[in-house]
């Protein structure tokens, strides 16, 4: 039966990919993986942009080790350099400077980043008090921040600003006010250090794992998906037909759909012939995604010192302060000072000349809109008004654009405020026809980051679904 069975993959990144392999290693032998893009990886993207170095678009860690399948699967083969990476950022630290160029105490930085992350853990492992449960994450940590010594001093609560604003680049929000304090414990984050840490080939390395598993002419790129015709008449050898924007047409009996949630979001509603069911365009509807942009910047020459790891920006009044986000005064002002959203610039491994700058949510946005070389004269502005230091014209500017990409339409996903992110995702994730229903079972089915109850915005909860959604098919037919 897997000889003759049809599967179509919809999508090349991580859960496209995972399933596609996992299915082709147990036997069946007619699986196509139709990709939109000129190339696969989705939201992994690993170039050569600058020198003989990589740098990622995309993904850019591996989110802890214990338990991490995709971390076990890069030691197995030796994709990490874990040793050369971590023993370069031990001696190093962040800068923080005010408005000014003013270098902020380190200690004062220390203890008030320490504390940020102290509280972030209770939201995170369930400790939170019976009386913040129903705050926003943004609320909760006002008022505990509120309560410490620290937010007695300025420049304390100028960093505390700037650990909410860097915290909305691991949530994928536009202010931490969008999401739920209480929620944040339904994700969870496997033990050990985040490795920003692969070997030379990046996260290109592990794709070519899973692309080493699938037969020639497995994928099907720049052939990007219209429609998906499920439910046929009984009569039909196939359940699923399958149609393509170059009018291509595949049968089947089985499609797995990996596209991102902002592609689900944008075309859902008229991608699926029947229409999908309420408790699933629900659930599209209900789960956030946010765009997380990157801004990299080479120089000529070096200007930041050997042990600044990054150059953070702290502001007398930020974006993610909450007048500031629920002024209804001059709706579209935040647009003029976008930049804002910046929360400063990291250094990148392998590329001493290199800085990365990270901004999010809808300022992100607003910025993809901008010109490259108007988004790099205001990042060297930024630098050399809050430094003091000496900083050169920048050589070349790489801005991502994640959130116009129509492939993809944001970065990942977040549970907003009073949404339970639990039974979205599992609404999400809910093959259809289930096997309990008469109609052929599993003509339909879903993966990708957004579909993983614990490990939503990661590439392992993205890898891990799309194990998932082949071993569901497996078993279906080991029945």
């Amino acid at each position: 039966m897997s000889e003759e069975t049809k599967i179509v993959v919809v999508g090349a990144g991580f859960s496209g990919l995972a399933a596609a392999a996992t299915l082709i290693k147990a036997g069946f032998q007619n699986v196509k993986i139709l990709e939109a893009k000129e190339r696969v990886g989705g939201r992994v993207c690993t170039t050569k942009p600058f020198t003989e170095n990589i740098i990622e678009l995309g993904a850019n860690w591996i989110h802890g080790q214990k338990g991490n399948d995709l971390y076990k699967l890069a030691k197995e083969h030796d994709l990490l350099a874990e040793k050369a990476l971590k023993d370069s950022s031990e001696s190093s630290q962040d800068y923080f400077f005010k408005e000014g160029g003013k270098h902020l105490p380190d200690e004062l930085a220390d203890g008030v980043t320490s504390l940020f992350e102290k509280l972030t853990s209770k939201a995170f492992d369930r400790e939170l008090p019976e009386s913040y449960q129903d705050l926003t994450l943004g609320d909760y940590l006002d008022v505990s921040f509120a309560e410490s010594s620290l937010a007695d001093e300025e420049d304390g609560s100028r960093i505390f600003e700037w650990c909410k604003r860097n915290e909305c680049t691991d949530e994928a929000v536009s202010s931490l006010y969008e999401v739920s304090a209480s929620q944040e414990s339904e994700y969870i984050a496997r033990g050990g250090e985040f490795f920003n840490s692969l070997g030379p080939r990046g996260y290109q390395a592990i794709l070519d794992l899973l692309l080493n598993d699938l037969p020639s002419g497995t994928i099907l790129n720049n052939t990007a998906v219209k429609s998906i015709q499920w439910d046929k008449d009984e009569e039909e050898d196939h359940a699923v037909q399958v149609i393509c924007e170059n009018d291509q047409i595949f049968e089947a009996d089985h499609v797995i759909v990996t596209v991102s949630l902002g592609v689900l979001k944008e075309h859902a509603r008229t991608m699926f012939e029947p229409a999908l069911p309420k408790s699933k365009l629900d659930a599209i509807d209900k789960l956030g995604f946010g765009t997380v942009d990157k801004i990299f910047l080479c120089f000529s020459e070096r200007f930041w010192p050997e042990d600044c790891a990054g150059i953070q920006l702290t502001w007398d009044e930020g974006p993610e302060d909450k007048a500031v986000y629920s002024s209804e005064d001059e709706e579209d002002a935040w647009k003029e000072t976008w930049f804002k959203k910046i929360s400063g610039f990291d250094a990148v491994a392998r590329h001493p000349k290199v800085l990365c700058g990270w901004i999010t949510g809808r300022e992100a946005l607003h910025m993809e809109t901008l010109e490259d070389s108007e988004v790099g004269d205001t990042c060297v502005r930024l630098l050399r008004s809050f430094t003091g230091w000496s900083v050169p014209d920048v050589s070349q500017v790489l801005i991502t654009n994640w959130g116009h990409d129509p492939h993809v339409q944001g970065s990942y996903t977040f549970v907003p405020h009073h949404v339970n992110g639990v039974k979205e995702s599992e609404a999400l994730a809910a093959p259809l026809p289930s096997c309990s229903q008469e109609s052929k079972p599993l003509q339909v089915l879903f993966a990708g980051e957004a579909t993983h109850v614990n490990f939503y915005t990661t590439t392992h909860g993205a890898y891990l679904s799309g194990l998932r959604e082949a071993e569901r098919l497996i078993n279906h037919y080991s029945d």
